[in-house]
C-alpha cells in the first residue's frame, strides 16, 4: 500500500529529536511523500516547548522541497478531564492535533482512568488523531476507545516507532485495537512518530498491524494527501485555501 503523508512528525524543537523541519521535508521529499506533519511535544513534555512556539509555526512555509507541511503538535493528556497542555487560543491557529497519553504529563493508575482521559480528549473539537494508544503503561478499555473514535471523527494511529524503538510490548494492544477498529470501519492513520529525519515516511512494522487486522485502504487516514485535506476540513480546518481534490501540490 502506498503512503503520502506523514501526520507525525518531530524536529529538534523537542527537545529529544535530531533533525529540523527542512530535513524532515527533504527526507520527506527522497521517498516520494507529498505532505507531512511537524508535531513537536506540548509544553508539559519534559523539555518543554514553549507555547509560542506553535503560535508562531506560521512563519513555517507552505512547501518545502514540494511537500506541503502541517503544522501541528503531539499535545500531552493530562487528566481524566482530557485536559490538553495547549490553550484553545494556540490549538485553532495549527492544522491538526494529535494528543495521546506519557508518562510524566498523566498519571493514570487505572484502564477506567486512562480510557476516560483520552475519550475526553477527543471530545475536544481540535483533536484528530489519539496517538500510540496500544502503549502498555496506559492500557485502554479497547472496545469504548475505538467506539469513541468512530464517534467523535477522531483517528487511530498505529505507531511505527511503537514497534522499534518506544513503548516497547504494545504490539499485542495495538493488533487489538486495529481488529476492533477493522471490525467498525473506525478511521485510523500511520504514523512514523519520527525523531529524526531518516524516520520519516517509515510505516513497515504498522504495515503489518493494519495487514493483520484486515483495516480496508478506504479506513487509512495518509493514504493520499486529498484524505488528509478533506478529513480537516470535516473538523473545520481550511488548511490549503481554494484546495479541490484535483490540486496538485
Amino acid at each position: 500500500m502506498k503512503y503520502e503523508v506523514d501526520v507525525h512528525c518531530h524536529t529538534i524543537a523537542s527537545g529529544h529529536a535530531y533533525s529540523t523541519v527542512v530535513e524532515n521535508a527533504r527526507e520527506a521529499a527522497n521517498k516520494g511523500l507529498k505532505m507531512i506533519a511537524i508535531t513537536d511535544h506540548g509544553p508539559a513534555m519534559e523539555e518543554g516547548i514553549n507555547r509560542y512556539y506553535f503560535g508562531n509555526m506560521v512563519v513555517i512555509p507552505r512547501q518545502i522541497d514540494g511537500v506541503y507541511i502541517l503544522r501541528g503538535i503531539e499535545a500531552n493528556i493530562l487528566d481524566n478531564k482530557g485536559t490538553l497542555d495547549l490553550s484553545e487560543r494556540y490549538l485553532k491557529k495549527l492544522d491538526i492535533v494529535l494528543a495521546g497519553l506519557h508518562s510524566g504529563c498523566f498519571s493514570g493508575e487505572s484502564v477506567e482512568e486512562n480510557t476516560r482521559a483520552v475519550i475526553e480528549a477527543m471530545k475536544n473539537p481540535y483533536v484528530d488523531i489519539i496517538v500510540h494508544p496500544g502503549n502498555p503503561e496506559f492500557p485502554l478499555n479497547i472496545d469504548k476507545f475505538v467506539e469513541a473514535a468512530l464517534e467523535y471523527n477522531v483517528h487511530i494511529e498505529i505507531n511505527n516507532s511503537s514497534f522499534t524503538v518506544s513503548r516497547r510490548g504494545s504490539k499485542e494492544n495495538c493488533i487489538l485495537i486495529a481488529k476492533k477498529a477493522a471490525s467498525i470501519s473506525a478511521k485510523v492513520c500511520l504514523g512514523s512518530d519520527a525523531h529524526i529525519c531518516f524516520d520519516v515516511g517509515n510505516f513497515d512494522e504498522a504495515q503489518e498491524i493494519i495487514k493483520e487486522a484486515g483495516i480496508s485502504e478506504e479506513n487509512i487516514l495518509n493514504t493520499t494527501t486529498e484524505k488528509v485535506v478533506e478529513f480537516l476540513k470535516s473538523k473545520g480546518r481550511d488548511v490549503v485555501p481554494g484546495y479541490k481534490t484535483s490540486t496538485k501540490f
